[in-house]
């Protein structure tokens, strides 16, 4: 079974976690579809789902069973009111008339028995569902960063939606399959007990169809799966136009990917066409084989009813049980795709709920009582992958209500420093420690109160604008909402939306600007009112005029609170208390601006690059400042 994480490439050590591949084709195909027939282990997992429906599940099977009894006792009401009824030797209209009763009788509980064991199980199997998507989500909301880096989100929804509905239908039809089992047995054993030469005779059949299942089975599975396969692939290629359309028509390659995904959708239709064939193909050759075994009790039954070796009732009983024998064959092969795809979607399933919790509170962790708001980095060594470190020994200290920017190249490890404050992934040594605790000996809901973030790609969610900016707390009312608003220069252009602060957002907040969506999640951090504000690149999409504003707002928020901040756009640092500068995991300046830009070190030359003119830069500093930023780069 391919691991969750499989379809990873390797990162290369840097700052920022390791993303996923996207568009991967072969990404598709790496989940089984179908798996073992029986998996002990998954049905035993499954089985707590189902523990308390165990008396529903009881009735159910109770009444699955009622209702294959009634089915294979109908033919014998028939052959009884034609034998005795109708051609014995006394016609006794009498019993007809309470043949014709016990019929009635038989088809309502036939009615009821059906009604019962399809909506008690439907019931159950709905039920189910919403337990397993209940415990896989809330797992997956606290599984650790690193997991979800390595994870592509498509596969966690296909496990959440598809393999989650794949055991929902094996839980529907598996009760089924039990009334199917039981009357194929009852058929076979009342065919024997009626006549045993006729009923042996009949069967014969059944060998033949035998052995075209064992030569139909891997041929038809090896077709479905590259239907499938080629499903996919379609898919794929589908959504990554649909998401790209922007740059499709930028670069007029409308022609070029419609052709590309007509092959797809080419290998898709053929790769259908084989698999329908191989899906048709039994059809004919069950109803041949039925035709069969009905000719042959017509046949040899005919010719035993006129020898008066085999009652009339008995002949048309077998042509019943014969029209029914194969249904229930029909139905446990299907029973037994389903089974296959259930088994390895459960495993796939469950192997989510398995994930192991990188970051976990320990038995003993206390809760943060104080807002004092310090930070620490003690000799901290971290990376994403064994033996590529993305920070090396890194030792700082931020005093309470002091602001610190973290300033340097792309992958000198400034977001990997903020991520380790919230505790998003474990260090490999040295300490973490933030208000006078190791994060590791913190309850994480604790710490996640100490720590407010604004990140450069901001994340709203479905709802109204007053509804996100208070997503970190319920509590909030609408003054705090419109106070924060208004901090951050968001509440005029929220005054004028729609519906204000009631209106609501597109996905993401697409009917907001950029800039807007990051005024909105830099309000939602002010009203979390954590004792440490965190910013890591939080104005990179905001305008010249809403980075005037959030300035003058920062100077009072910042007022008696931690702050760490990172920006590539090093105006926007200025005014920190400290700048400490990283280079490949390592700090190697520390000061304030004016001290930095007077050493003339990496800082100065960013800073040169990052705000001046080139036409105000002598020429060797221009050569000298792009040679040291692409040796830390």
């Amino acid at each position: 079974m391919a691991s969750l994480d499989a379809t990873k490439t390797a990162p290369a050590p840097g700052e920022r976690p390791p993303r996923a591949v996207v568009g991967s084709q072969i990404s598709h195909f790496e989940e089984e579809m179908f798996g073992r027939a029986f998996d002990g282990r998954v049905i035993r997992r499954f089985l707590t789902f189902l523990r308390p429906h165990r008396a529903a599940m009881a009735v159910a099977i109770a009444c699955v069973l009622v209702f294959t009894a009634t089915q294979v006792s109908i033919p014998l009401l028939i052959r009884s009111a034609i034998d005795h009824a109708l051609l014995g030797e006394s016609q006794d209209s009498a019993l007809l008339h309470v043949l014709a009763l016990g019929f009635a009788a038989v088809i309502a509980v036939n009615y009821a028995a059906n009604f019962g064991q399809e909506m008690i199980v439907g019931r159950i199997a709905e039920r189910v569902l919403i337990a397993l998507r209940r415990g896989m989500f809330e797992h997956l909301q606290h599984v650790s960063l690193s997991f979800m880096d390595r994870t592509e989100v498509g596969r966690l929804m296909s496990r959440l939606q598809g393999d989650v509905n794949a055991m929902q239908e094996f839980l529907e039809t598996s009760v089924f399959a039990i009334g199917d089992f039981v009357l194929l047995v009852g058929i076979v054993v009342v065919l024997l007990i009626l006549d045993f030469d006729l009923g042996l005779l009949t069967l014969s059949v059944v060998p033949v169809l035998l052995v075209v299942r064992i030569v139909w089975l891997p041929r038809a599975r090896e077709a479905f799966l590259r239907a499938r396969e080629t499903n996919s692939i379609a898919n794929g290629a589908l959504a990554e136009s649909i998401h790209g359309v922007r740059t499709v028509q930028g670069m007029i390659r409308e022609r070029v990917n419609y052709d590309l995904y007509d092959d797809l959708a080419g290998n898709n239709l053929r790769a259908h066409l084989r698999a329908t064939k191989f899906a048709q193909v039994m059809v004919p050759i069950v109803d041949l084989l039925t035709g069969s075994a009905m000719a042959i009790v017509v046949v040899v039954g005919g010719a035993m009813v006129l020898d008066d070796a085999l009652d009339l009732g008995v002949m048309v009983a077998f042509l019943f049980y014969v029209q029914r024998f194969f249904d229930p064959i029909r139905s446990l092969t299907m029973q037994y795709r389903v089974m296959q795809r259930a088994m390895a979607s459960g495993h796939r399933a469950f192997e989510v709920m398995d994930v192991p919790l990188e970051v976990d509170d320990k038995p003993d962790a206390v809760s943060l009582e104080t807002r004092e708001g310090s930070i620490e980095f003690r000799d901290v060594t971290f990376g994403y992958v064994p033996g590529q470190p993305v920070l090396k020994n890194v030792s700082f200290r931020v005093a309470p209500g002091e602001t610190v920017a973290l300033v340097g190249p792309t992958g000198s490890g400034k977001t990997s420093t903020i991520s380790l404050v919230h505790r998003f992934y474990e260090i490999w040594d040295g300490q973490v420690i933030v208000s006078g605790h190791d994060v590791r000996d913190v309850t994480q809901a604790s710490l996640g109160h100490m720590v407010s973030m604004v990140l450069q790609e901001p994340f709203l969610f479905t709802g109204t604008v007053f509804e996100n900016i208070r997503y970190s707390t319920t509590q909030a009312t609408r003054e705090d909402v419109e106070r924060a608003a208004r901090a951050v220069g968001a509440h005029d252009f929220i005054v004028k939306l729609a519906d204000g602060y009631e209106t609501e957002l597109d996905q993401r907040g697409g009917n907001l600007s950029l800039g807007q969506r990051q005024l909105v999640s830099f309000a939602r951090a002010i009203v979390a009112d954590a004792p440490i504000l965190v910013l890591d690149e939080a104005t990179a999409n905001i305008d010249s005029y809403s980075e005037m504003l959030i300035q003058n707002a920062l100077a009072t928020l910042l007022k008696g609170r931690t702050g760490m901040v990172i920006a590539h756009r090093l105006a926007t640092v200025r005014n920190a208390d400290r700048i400490i500068v990283l280079q490949d995991g390592e700090i190697i300046e520390t000061g304030t601006h004016t001290e930095l830009l007077a050493r003339g070190g990496l800082y100065a030359h960013l800073y040169s690059l990052n705000y001046a003119s080139f036409d105000d830069i002598p020429d060797a500093l221009i050569r000298k400042a792009a040679s040291q930023a692409a040796i830390a780069t």
